[in-house]
């Protein structure tokens, strides 16, 4: 990832202002390479790290498209930062009707594949943990979807 992107605050701050956000989110569709995708995701999962930008990452239509890179295509790393991504947006109330609305439930509970590092099973957990906490309905998505692909993600996230 681009060394301006990492988490300092002034250099967020200039990217936000810079008018970024819409540029970064076309960047995550499929005509871009697997690398320009990881960086992309990469550069909003720590621009969502500044609570404002959570609203104006959703705004610009991140949310379907990070959805789509936790699907069986991309690489562990896409998938990580989208992962990471969602988890940060998903801290926001309205966020969470979108990510919801997007279908991120059944990738976000088969995200952890055979062979995957921690960090992807540990944002989606921790981003299900979010959805599920104090809504029923998402709750009873997350059970549904765990049941159906026969993994068991609720006794992770009641471990978080």
């Amino acid at each position: 990832m681009p060394p301006l992107a990492r988490r300092d605050v002034r250099n967020l701050a200039t990217i936000t202002a810079a008018g970024a956000i819409p540029s970064l989110v076309q960047l995550l569709g499929p005509s871009s390479t697997v690398y320009v995708q990881q960086n992309a995701a990469g550069i909003l999962s720590n621009l969502a790290c500044i609570a404002d930008n959570k609203v104006k990452i959703a705004a610009a239509g991140a949310i379907p498209p990070l959805v789509l890179l936790l699907g069986p295509g991309p690489s562990v790393e896409v998938q990580q930062f989208a992962a990471g991504a969602l988890y940060l947006l998903v801290h926001h109330a309205d966020n969470q009707v979108t990510i919801v609305a997007a279908g991120a439930i059944p990738p976000l509970v088969l995200l952890p594949r055979p062979g995957s590092d921690d960090l992807p099973k540990e944002f989606a957990a921790r981003a299900l943990q979010l959805l599920g906490r104090s809504n029923a309905e998402n709750h009873a998505a997350i059970a549904a979807a765990s049941a159906s692909a026969g993994v068991d993600v609720l006794e992770k996230m009641e471990r978080l």
